[in-house]
C-alpha cells in the first residue's frame, strides 16, 4: 500500500497522468478482488466497510423495488445488527419487514424463507456465515426458493471470504457484502458485489464514481491492501483453515471437559473453522460475561461476547437469545476468534486461565455467602 500514500497520490477521477495511474492500481485491485469471489470487475464496487455495505445492499434495493409495487423484506432475528437496523429504518419508511427465527444451532431454514415471501418481497437477506457462532447458512438452497419467486437475495460474508469458499454464481446471490479487515486487509474498506441487471438506488449522492453507485473520491491504497489480503487469504485458505479448526477443536474439546455447565453454541459441523462461541448454562452456574472477559484481558487473553461492532453494550447477544437461550447464560458467552498467530500452546493457556477464573469466582461468592 506505501507506494500509493506517498508516490502514487493521484485523484483516480483526474485525467492526468497520476490521476491514470493511481485509476490503474484502483481498477486492478477491483478486477482481483472479483476473481476472487467469482464475479466481474464491474460486479464490484468500493464501499468504507460491511457496515456500508449491508446498508447500500438492503436500503438500495428496497428504494428501487419500491417502484415497482415491492414493499416487503425478508431476513433473520441472528443477522448482524448492520442488517437488523437498516430494517428499522426502512420499517418506519413503509417497508414491510419479515424477521424469521433460527433454530438452536442459528440455522435458518429455506422453507421458513420460501413461505414468508409475498407477491411484494424485493430482497431476503440472510447473512453467509454468523460472525457470532459461526453457522454457514444454506444460501444455495435460499437462493433457489428465492429466484422461484423472482425475490433478490443479499448474504453478508464479512466472516466468510478468506476462510471458506466463497463464489457468488455457485452461491448465486445477487448482492454480497465483504470487506478487507476480516482477512488482514485495512480497515475501513469494504466491498459490494452486485449482479449485472441489479436494479439498486444509491446510499450516497454527489459523484459519478463506482459507476454512480458509491460516489466520493476513491481510497487507492485501501483497495489495493484489500486485494492483497484477499488473495493472501485465499492462496493459504486450505491450510490454514485445516490448522484453524484443529485449535478450535482443541479448544472445545478441553473446555467441555475441564469446565463445569459449558454449552457450546453454533451449528456442530456446518460452521466456521476458526470461530469458537460458548456458553455457562445459568441453570447449574451464575456468571457474567463481562466479568469473564475483563479478567481473561488481564491475563493477557483478547476474547469477545458477541459482535465488535456491540462492544461496550451490557445486553446479552441478540444471536444467542434468536437461538433460544436464556438472557442469562447468554449473557455468561464468549467468543473466541483464531488466527495466524494461533497456537496449541494458547488453547491450552485460555483453558488452564479460565479455569483458574472459574475457582476464584466461585471461592469469593462463597465466602460471601452467595450462590456459587
Amino acid at each position: 500500500m506505501q507506494p500509493y500514500f506517498v508516490e502514487t497520490f493521484g485523484n483516480a477521477s483526474s485525467i492526468h497522468w497520476h490521476g491514470q495511474k493511481a485509476k490503474a492500481a484502483l481498477e486492478d485491485s477491483r478486477a482481483r478482488l472479483a476473481r476472487a469471489i467469482g464475479a466481474e470487475p464491474s460486479e464490484v464496487h468500493f464501499t468504507s466497510g460491511g457496515t456500508e455495505s449491508d446498508n447500500f445492499a438492503l436500503r438500495g434495493v428496497a428504494h428501487a423495488a419500491r417502484r415497482k409495487g415491492k414493499n416487503h423484506i425478508v431476513t433473520a432475528r441472528a443477522e448482524h445488527h448492520a442488517v437488523l437496523e437498516p430494517c428499522v429504518i426502512l420499517a418506519t419508511e413503509g417497508v414491510e419487514v419479515t424477521l424469521l427465527p433460527v433454530d438452536a444451532n442459528g440455522m435458518i431454514d429455506p422453507d421458513d424463507v420460501k413461505k414468508a415471501f409475498k407477491t411484494t418481497t424485493a430482497l431476503v437477506s440472510v447473512i453467509h456465515a454468523s460472525n457470532e457462532v459461526g453457522t454457514i447458512s444454506p444460501i444455495r438452497e435460499i437462493a433457489r426458493v428465492a429466484h422461484e419467486q423472482g425475490v433478490l437475495v443479499h448474504t453478508d460474508a464479512v466472516q466468510s471470504v478468506g476462510k471458506i469458499p466463497v463464489h457468488v454464481r455457485d452461491l448465486d446471490v445477487d448482492v454480497l457484502t465483504f470487506s478487507a479487515h476480516k482477512t488482514y486487509g485495512p480497515k475501513g474498506i469494504g466491498g459490494l458485489y452486485i449482479r449485472k441487471g441489479t436494479e439498486i438506488d444509491p446510499l450516497l449522492y454527489g459523484g459519478k464514481q463506482e459507476r454512480g453507485r458509491r460516489p466520493g473520491t476513491e481510497n487507492v491504497p485501501m483497495a489495493v491492501g484489500f486485494a492483497e489480503a484477499v488473495e493472501i487469504s485465499l492462496t493459504e485458505m486450505e491450510g490454514e483453515s485445516a490448522r484453524l479448526r484443529r485449535l478450535r477443536d482443541r479448544l472445545e474439546i478441553r473446555l467441555v471437559s475441564d469446565l463445569p455447565a459449558v454449552i457450546i453454541n453454533g451449528h456442530p459441523r456446518e460452521r466456521l473453522p476458526h470461530i469458537l462461541n460458548m456458553s455457562f448454562d445459568s441453570s447449574r452456574i451464575s456468571l457474567e460475561g463481562d466479568m469473564l472477559l475483563l479478567n481473561l484481558d488481564l491475563r493477557g487473553i483478547s476474547a469477545a461476547s458477541g459482535s465488535a461492532c456491540s462492544s461496550g453494550s451490557t445486553q446479552p447477544s441478540h444471536v444467542l437469545l434468536a437461538m433460544g437461550r436464556d438472557r442469562q447464560t447468554a449473557k455468561a458467552s464468549l467468543r473466541f476468534s483464531f488466527g495466524r498467530g494461533n497456537t496449541e500452546e494458547q488453547v491450552d493457556y485460555v483453558v488452564e486461565n479460565l479455569r483458574g477464573i472459574l475457582n476464584q469466582t466461585t471461592s469469593s461468592r462463597l465466602r460471601a455467602g452467595g450462590p456459587a
